[in-house]
């Protein structure tokens, strides 16, 4: 069976050549083959004749031509319409899946770049005839050698060719001529059926070509050399980030035990302040002269709590730390402190000592009242007879006081502990002693004058 020659090749022409051109081709080719030029050999040149006449008339019908370009590659296999009849002489890739194939990875001619790249290339040539626009289209990328960059060469190559796709048509798989289809419901459903061939060719040979990619890649020592070099780069940067993250650490150890210290600087000058003031209050006073203070005040009237006289043990410990203005008791000397500026108490103390100084006017106007109404001798009797009672009643509380006076001093000052005491040595805590004691002596004072008015 002749050898069947591509159309384009017959008339020598490219094929994208113009009507003009295949025009031009086939009247040089037609007076070169015709029978009556060649009457020495008419028999072969007859043949010839049929066949460039058969290739200008194919390629000057529009719709023959777009036919013909696109089972071009399966009439000339032989398989248009056959299935099984066209012979693909593409590279059997399957005789590569082996380490046989090569020998070292020196470079020699049998070393694993030579023999790969050599594979590449022939697969590269196999698809670049099939491509529409072969001067715009870029290169397929190269193999490389065993020194080759793996940025410029190595990488930009397994990249593409692991995502290859061939550009062959495959018409040749298909099994029907559509050609020899009775309706167009006929022919749409033979380009269907070749449709499903050539697309499980075409996909058939994309999976043989990256499967290759994927075993060269697999023992290719440039790409083991690379993923070692990213496993190291990776592994200085997980240390330098550990460094980083422990030397953060430290700073905030650092920063927090510098506040701690910081805070316990400031509570041992707050201890400091104390303790000075304290010494300070024992200069100045004695516990004898805070303990005779808080005992007369005790004995001119009623004890805080508003028994008579009694003290008991909550006595002892709040009256340091009681107002006597606004009548509350608090825990804490920094409470009392706060409390003695607030303007509540002093609004407190205002009003306390207006109402004294109103008290001692009215008293002092009942005196020059009495003074005036003084006629008769009665009322001198029983004004006479107020003053007997009134100074009994003094001499009786100035006697009972001053017999258990002794008694009750030893006594109050086994009750009181030492923090008590010390408490009682500060100096805030007599004025309140001192305002109280002013404050039971006017009551005194003012109810031995009452009875006067009677």
């Amino acid at each position: 069976m002749a050898q069947i020659k591509c159309h384009y090749e017959v008339l020598g022409v490219e094929r994208d050549a113009t009507d003009d051109e295949l025009k031009k081709s086939y009247r040089k080719l037609a007076l070169k083959y015709h029978p009556d030029k060649n009457p020495d050999n008419v028999e072969e040149a007859t043949a010839q004749f049929r066949v460039v006449q058969q290739a200008y008339e194919v390629l000057t019908d529009p719709q023959e031509r777009a036919w013909y370009d696109k089972h071009r590659e399966a009439i000339l296999r032989g398989g248009l319409g056959g299935g099984d009849k066209y012979d693909d002489d593409s590279l059997d890739v399957f005789q590569y899946f082996n380490s046989s194939c090569y020998t070292g990875f020196g470079d020699d001619e049998k070393g694993f770049y030579s023999v790969y790249e050599k594979v590449f290339e022939t697969l590269a040539a196999e698809d670049y005839v099939f491509m529409d626009d072969r001067e715009e289209d870029e290169e397929f990328p190269k193999f490389g050698g065993p020194d080759a960059d793996y940025d410029e060469v190595v990488g930009p190559f397994y990249a593409f060719w692991s995502s290859f796709c061939t550009q062959k048509s495959y018409v040749w798989a298909e099994k029907y001529d559509t050609r020899e289809a009775l309706d167009r419901r006929m022919r749409r459903a033979m380009e269907q059926e070749n449709k499903k061939l050539r697309d499980a060719a075409k996909k058939e040979r994309n999976e043989e070509i990256r499967a290759l990619v994927a075993y060269v890649k697999k023992r290719d020592k440039r790409v083991q050399a690379y993923k070692k070099k990213l496993e190291e780069r990776h592994a200085e940067i997980e240390r330098k980030t550990k460094e980083k993250r422990a030397e953060e650490l430290r700073e905030r150890q650092r920063r927090l035990e510098n506040y701690q210290e910081a805070g316990w600087s400031a509570m041992s000058e707050l201890e400091n302040d104390l303790q000075q003031l304290e010494a300070r209050l024992d200069q100045n006073f004695s516990p004898d002269d805070i303990y005779d203070v808080q005992v007369d005040t005790m004995e001119n009237g009623t004890g805080e709590n508003g028994t008579n006289g009694i003290i008991d043990d909550d006595d002892l410990y709040y009256s340091d730390l009681y107002c006597v203005a606004c009548n509350k008791a608090f825990k804490s000397l920094k409470a009392f402190s706060n409390h003695e500026k607030s303007r509540k108490h002093k609004e407190m103390v205002a009003i306390i000592e207006e109402e004294m100084r109103l008290e001692e006017e009215q008293a002092k106007q009942a005196e020059s009242d009495e003074a005036d109404a003084v006629d008769t001798g009665q009322e001198k009797q029983e004004e006479s007879d107020v003053g007997e009672r009134t100074g009994e009643i003094v001499k009786d509380n100035i006697g009972l006081l001053c017999s258990s006076e002794g008694d009750e001093e030893e006594e109050q000052k086994q009750k009181l502990s030492k923090k008590q005491k010390k408490k009682r040595r500060q100096k805030v805590l007599v004025e309140p002693a001192e305002d109280t004691l002013t404050e039971k002596m006017a009551e005194t004072s003012i109810s031995c004058d009452l009875p006067s008015k009677r």
